[in-house]
This record gives structure tokens, C-alpha cells and sequence, in this order.
């Protein structure tokens, strides 16, 4: 297993190369073939099958998270690739449910990093928007955002975001 700091390096890597984004693009730019699937729990699957990479995404996720999948999975793609031959590919239920397993973990760092670019993220901090109205702002989910400030703290940027507690009325 690599670590978060190579999961950061790699999505740098990917993103300096073809200078984009949109998971879309990026699967389609590095080989991998996406399939919409009608699963009821699992939200995606990465998969090699006869040194051919895929992608099976649940077909009724919203375009922000179907997004965030994708580029998960592709995360296990530039990351994982020779476990996930050996496991027999990797099933995401819940993809930021990363206690058990640090290849998820490092797969969420590589969307967070790849999907959400420094300077914007920066921006929005400087001009006082907690972790929710990045989110909202980068249409992006909040889990990643967290994690993205992480790896821009680990970068060295001194960031103290106030976050909102959802139970304050309590």
C-alpha cells in the first residue's frame, strides 16, 4: 500500500498529464470502461478482468456522487491496481466508510486531490466558508472537502475552518 501522500502525488500526476477532472474523461483517457449497474447497496466496483480495467457504477446515484465514485474507483485504478487483481476487484458500499481498509482511505484522498484543485479550495477559505459552503460552492460532498483540507494542512497552508456542529440546537 502507498500512504496518502503518494495517493496525492499520483492524482497530481494524472491531473498534470491529461488536465482534467471529469471522471468521465479520465476513465475514458486511461483505459477504463465504465458500466452502469443496477445494484441495490454498493455504489461501485473496480474490477481487472483479463488485464482489462472496469468500473461498475450503481445507476441511479445523483451526478455529484456518481462523480465522486468514479473517480474513487479510478483512485483504486492508478493506486491498487495489482491488489485489486489479486482480491478479485474492490466493492464500495459506502466510500467514505474508510476504518477498516487503508486502500480506501487512499482511494478518497485521490478524489479528493484529483476532483478539487488547491487554489479553489484555498479561495473559499480565505474568504471564511466552512467545510459545508465549500462543498455546496465546489458541488462537491463534504467528506471530501474534509479531506482535501487535510491534505492541503499537510501541504504546509496554516487552515483553521470554523465548523458548523448540526446539533447545536440540542
Amino acid at each position: 500500500m502507498l500512504g496518502a501522500e503518494q495517493a496525492v502525488l499520483a492524482a497530481d500526476k494524472i491531473y498534470k498529464k491529461h488536465k482534467t477532472r471529469n471522471a468521465n474523461e479520465l476513465a475514458e483517457l486511461l483505459g477504463i470502461t465504465v458500466y452502469e449497474c443496477p445494484f441495490v447497496n454498493q455504489k461501485g466496483v473496480y474490477k481487472i478482468i483479463e488485464r482489462n480495467p472496469y468500473v461498475y457504477i450503481k445507476e441511479t446515484l445523483e451526478p455529484q456522487l456518481r462523480n465522486i465514485v468514479l473517480l474513487h474507483e479510478i483512485g483504486h485504478h492508478v493506486l491498487h491496481r495489482k491488489e485489486a487483481t489479486i482480491l478479485n476487484g474492490f466493492q464500495e458500499i459506502n466510500i467514505f466508510d474508510i476504518h477498516k481498509n487503508k486502500m480506501e482511505y487512499e482511494a478518497n484522498v485521490f478524489a479528493a486531490q484529483i476532483s478539487l484543485s488547491d487554489a479553489d479550495v484555498l479561495e473559499c477559505v480565505m474568504h471564511g466558508y466552512s467545510i459545508v459552503e465549500i462543498a455546496a460552492k465546489m458541488e462537491s460532498d463534504v467528506n471530501l472537502v474534509a479531506l482535501k483540507v487535510d491534505i492541503l494542512s499537510k501541504k504546509g497552508y496554516d487552515l483553521r475552518l470554523v465548523e458548523s456542529r448540526s446539533d447545536f440546537l440540542r
